[in-house]
């Protein structure tokens, strides 16, 4: 910042006192407020002076890893999101392969698109990607000159001695590594492979040899030859299992994990990024609606909240996003989606409250358990052992209600299994529609005992006890996770979840009283 002249202020400031005695009082006064505000004006102008503005262009760039074959759709869809956004997109452009080891060795950049999702595992196994995000799908034809001079029409077409086939190396590029696993199957790969003259680094360099006239036909993705004019193709039931999934992956490394999601979200929304690579002859389906900020909406019951607030508190943070989540009683929250209210997600105390809203939610996960128990006052000072201590008449017993939450409904079930219902029933003091209520006045003294789940005590065990409730099943509630039909943002949603069963998300419920149930070959599923 430039220093301020001081002795040019002050000359400025004193004025000509002679001519200023000469003028009016009225004269002198204008004159005075006239030039405190040139001066202060100069002063915030000099202090401001050689400040750049802030602006999005000043942003650290985003540094992209994209497979060869994505280069001509990137291109247009980095055009908009630049002049969109203003953040620059540098992108080098190469073989996945060769891509993914210079993010390995280097541990730099912020994104990593290869032609196949193989090497997306590939660095989630070496832990150098984080968040993957699905974008569209290409699949392997074979290209030849535009009305196929060579009548290549099957797979032995390629093998014939006239014609001369290039092939991209399976060492290097996706389409060769996905070609040989599926021809290789058939034991068809090794035929094709010695019938080749050349095999190239990347599938753009495959279907420039078909271009020059340098080869009769190559096996390329179908998507790289929509800026190829001169070219067709034909699609071999030999390939029909040969297609790639493309996903970009943020890299776990980066600085700049939210600006790499923002883009990275603007790549595969449908109004955005995928409408680019259907134009570009891109295989796309679903995707998420753009937003600059969206907001993920979710449902929760209340005894989740311990659980999983923390770690929506940080993909809210991570992706830059806001998260508007809903704790209450679930037969509460059913009623409100019943009325109109209608989340992107609902986290369920019991799947007995996510069956009531099956047509909002039609592929409900279990995650988690929680089970029942009768809380007591440190010590036990009642000496309450079993639920049928709850029907002494000394005690005032609070129990979840019914209908307006999933504790409630259990309890119910539980009384009635346990043959107790009627006896304990006139002992109820208080219904509560969560299980917090029922600690907040059981740490009071407002009651004696209360029915609740294990996960509501956990943070009072210091004024608290759990007994156990033995030989009755449906005291244990599971709860479901699912993500509704109709929601704008379901990849959004699915990385909440894809944290929410993290193993440092795990380790917060078993510390909340739950027990995890999803297994890890369900948790791939929904990832």
């Amino acid at each position: 910042m430039r220093e301020i002249d001081h002795g040019m202020l002050a000359s400025f400031l004193s004025f000509d006192s002679l001519k200023l005695v000469n003028m009016s009082s009225k004269n002198r006064f204008l004159l005075l407020i006239i030039v405190s505000a040139v001066s202060l004006a100069g002063i915030f102008a000099t202090l401001n002076f050689g400040r750049q503005p802030t602006t999005d262009v000043q942003q650290k760039p985003l540094v992209l890893y994209c497979a060869a074959s994505n280069r001509a759709v990137m291109e247009s869809i980095r055009a908009d999101y630049e002049r969109e956004f203003g953040r620059k997109v540098e992108i080098q452009y190469g073989p996945s392969q060769t891509l993914l080891s210079s993010i390995e060795v280097t541990r730099s950049g912020d994104l990593f698109l290869p032609a196949d999702d193989s090497y997306i595992e590939m660095g989630r196994e070496k832990q150098l990607i984080a968040e993957v995000l699905p974008i569209a799908r290409m699949q392997a034809v074979v290209a030849v000159k535009r009305n196929n001079p060579k009548s290549i029409e099957q797979y032995s077409d390629l093998l014939r001695d006239e014609v001369r086939l290039v092939l991209a190396s399976p060492d290097s590029a996706a389409i060769g590594k996905v070609v040989r696993e599926v021809l290789s199957v058939d034991n068809q790969w090794e035929p094709m492979a010695s019938s080749a003259s050349a095999l190239r680094a990347t599938v753009n360099e495959v279907a420039n040899d078909v271009t020059i006239g340098a080869a009769d036909a190559a096996i390329v993705y179908d998507a790289v030859l929509h800026t190829y004019e001169e070219l067709e193709y034909v699609e071999l039931p030999e390939l029909a299992d040969a297609a790639s999934q493309i996903s970009v992956g943020v890299i776990a490394s980066t600085d700049q994990p939210q600006a790499a999601l923002h883009f990275a979200r603007y790549l595969s929304a449908q109004d955005r990024g995928l409408q680019h690579y259907a134009e570009f002859g891109f295989r796309t389906q679903g995707g998420d609606a753009w937003s600059d900020v969206p907001e993920l909406s979710i449902f929760a019951g209340s005894m989740l909240r311990p659980a999983i607030e923390e770690t929506i508190a940080a993909f809210e943070k991570r992706e830059g996003i806001k998260v508007n989540r809903v704790y209450n009683g679930c037969g509460i929250l059913v009623a409100q989606m019943k009325a109109g209210q209608h989340p992107d997600a609902y986290f369920a105390c019991d799947s007995e409250f996510m069956n009531q809203v099956h047509d909002l939610f039609p592929e409900p996960v279990p995650v988690s358990q929680n089970e029942l128990v009768i809380l007591v006052q440190k010590g036990n000072p009642k000496n309450i052992r079993s639920l049928r201590d709850l029907a002494r008449k000394d005690l005032r017993v609070g129990i979840g209600h019914e209908h307006q939450c999933a504790m409630g409904w259990i309890t119910q079930n539980t009384f009635r299994e346990g043959g107790i219902q009627q006896k304990v029933m006139p002992n109820v003091t208080v219904q509560s529609p969560t299980g917090d209520m029922l600690v907040n006045q059981m740490l009071t003294g407002s009651l004696d005992t209360a029915v609740a789940y294990l996960s509501n005590a956990a943070g009072a065990s210091e004024s608290l006890d759990a007994i156990r409730i033995q030989d009755i099943s449906c005291s244990v509630a599971t709860q479901p996770w699912a993500v509704a039909e109709e929601s704008k943002y379901p990849e959004l949603a699915g990385r909440l979840f894809q944290q929410i069963c993290s193993q440092s998300s795990q380790g917060i419920f078993a510390a909340e009283g739950f027990r995890w149930q999803m297994d890890a070959n369900t948790e791939n599923d929904h990832q």
